[in-house]
């Protein structure tokens, strides 16, 4: 690794660590010649699938699309961004786990769908109402009541289970 003050191509490793949630191995290091200290990131090169998109066509995988979408669906929302770098992280995870060679675009938006449910439902409405092309307010509507009704089964099963657990303790 060259210093990036006086160019010298030997440099020696002072500290090395992983960084934080194991994305990338951090290194300080220092000038042979120079003794100027930097800096460095080693990231794991990540091989994504190609893209199967609507029309039929594929493209390499692009994470700068994903973040530009997830970014704009929680635009103005109470979001970290650390949590939005653990959310796209953990996209691309799930994208990479996927043993194929190709991956359909509606794959990914139904990934993304899922990981902005279960983080922000406005973020998720939104992100919705641009990946699967609403024209209508009906189609808001239809969207909104069908979270109203997950909701709703998922406090009923909650219910049972707290009730049966109850049962058992008596």
């Amino acid at each position: 690794m060259w210093c990036p003050r006086c160019k010298e191509k030997e440099t020696k490793v002072i500290d090395s660590r992983v960084a934080k949630e194991l994305v990338c191995i951090r290194r300080r290091r220092e000038c042979v010649a120079c003794g100027y200290r930097f800096t460095t990131r080693e990231y794991i090169e990540v091989r994504y699938p190609r893209v199967v998109k609507r029309g039929g066509g594929r493209s390499q995988f692009d994470v700068s699309k994903l973040r530009r979408g997830v970014s704009r669906a929680l635009d103005k929302r109470p979001v970290t961004s650390e949590r939005y770098e653990q959310m796209i992280t953990s996209i691309c995870e799930r994208i990479c786990e996927t043993s194929e060679d190709e991956i359909t675009s509606q794959a990914i938006g139904e990934l993304t769908l899922k990981t902005l449910q279960q983080e922000d439902e406005v973020a998720y409405v939104r992100f919705a109402s641009v990946y699967q092309s609403f024209d209508n307010i009906e189609s808001f509507h239809a969207l909104i009541e069908h979270m109203r009704e997950q909701k709703e089964e998922q406090l009923e099963t909650q219910t049972e289970s707290e009730q049966s657990d109850a049962g058992r303790t008596t």
